[in-house]
């Protein structure tokens, strides 16, 4: 298997790769809607590989002391970047998928509200820690993962995303967190 490591300054070339991965899919979930589908990069292996690769440069300047995946797409990509990264994977999930006591917060969506939760003994208080997550829209639930994770005790040095739609402002939820993404639309 080819191992890919790429300086930033040589990271046009990957982008593009991992950009002709991604395909528009026009009027998914609903009218009016262009959804990016990471289907095709998650069944190309280097591609894939590239994508955690760029995760992994903008990630390692933080040094975090684990990463914490968002549900569920950012699991995939948080597993394998936690695994490239040596590092401890921290879940946050829907309401009711956690098995041991856990912490929760509520928070308000454009047009309604939704609730995460984390296992209460994962954040270690004074420890730092990046949110992973396949794509960052509105960023409300990245927003409300730094807080779940600030409410512990935890530092939130970065949420990193593979795609981030800019359009949607969600750079703007996270205004007191550095926001790294590999993908701009």
């Amino acid at each position: 298997m080819r191992k890919w490591i790429l300086p930033v300054v040589e990271a046009r070339l990957p982008i593009t790769q991992i950009k002709a991965l991604i395909r528009d899919v026009p009027d998914f979930p609903k009218p009016g809607i262009l959804f990016k589908d990471i289907t095709p990069l998650l069944a190309d292996a280097g591609g894939f590989a590239l994508a955690i690769e760029q995760l992994a440069i903008r990630v390692r300047p933080h040094a975090p002391a684990a990463l914490v995946a968002i549900e569920s797409r950012g699991f995939i990509f948080g597993a394998a970047l936690a695994q490239q990264l040596k590092l401890p994977l921290l879940l946050v999930r829907k309401p009711g998928k956690l098995p041991a006591k856990k912490v929760s917060l509520g928070y308000q969506l454009e047009y309604g509200s939704d609730q995460i939760e984390m296992h209460a003994d994962a954040v270690i208080k004074g420890q730092t820690y990046v949110i992973v997550d396949d794509v960052i829209a509105t960023g409300g639930t990245a927003a409300a993962a730094a807080r779940l994770i600030e409410m512990q005790g935890g530092r939130v040095a970065c949420c990193a995303f593979l795609i981030e739609l800019g359009f949607l402002k969600g750079r703007e939820r996270l205004a007191n967190h550095t926001v790294a993404s590999v993908l701009q639309y």
